[in-house]
């Protein structure tokens, strides 16, 4: 049935397009909303990589390609949205003088600095991250939907994570350190 609509979409029928985007819109959502961090720039992705998916439909070969291939049309719409907030942006970062509670809301931080972390990454780790462990492609498959080589696709992949943990453990020698102040 999908493989269907995309072949009509493929020839120019607006309906079955639709109904193709209605279908895929909520999983392009979610990983433009990983990659980009912000719900808002993830719609502008979502929108834009749709908006180039119809009209470069026509020109897909292979059917069977069609989920890398729009993963690599979304991922691209979502560096492109980068580039334009970080033309726009203020970053703001207010410094918190309370020290690390251990309760429940140790969850809370956890994903916090989790969240510190990965909007450090450039926007390329993190479509490799997130097309990898959120999406669940292999490594080989993030370099084909992304247009990189493979042993690009694992340098990303790697200095990501690498990045990922240099983050955490200075926040934690951070913790450690206002502990010992305190």
């Amino acid at each position: 049935m999908r493989d269907e609509l995309i072949e009509l979409a493929r020839s120019g029928d607006r309906e079955a397009f639709g109904q193709l985007a209605a279908g895929e819109v909520g999983r392009l959502h979610g990983v433009a909303s990983l990659i980009l961090r912000d719900p808002d720039l993830a719609k502008d992705a979502v929108q834009e990589a749709l908006v180039r998916c119809w009209q470069q439909l026509p020109k897909l070969r292979d059917v069977a390609r069609f989920d890398g291939w729009l993963y690599r049309i979304l991922v691209n719409a979502a560096a492109d949205e980068s580039r334009r907030r970080r033309r726009l942006e203020i970053s703001v970062r207010t410094i918190s003088s309370e020290p690390a509670m251990a309760d429940a809301s140790q969850q809370v931080a956890d994903r916090e600095q989790l969240e510190r972390g990965f909007s450090r990454l450039s926007i390329d780790q993190r479509a490799v991250i997130v097309l990898h462990q959120y999406v669940g492609m292999t490594l080989d498959e993030v370099a084909r939907a992304v247009g990189i080589p493979p042993g690009t696709a694992r340098t990303r992949y790697y200095s990501a994570i690498s990045a990922m943990r240099e983050v955490l453990d200075a926040d934690s020698r951070d913790t450690r350190t206002q502990e010992a102040v305190a």
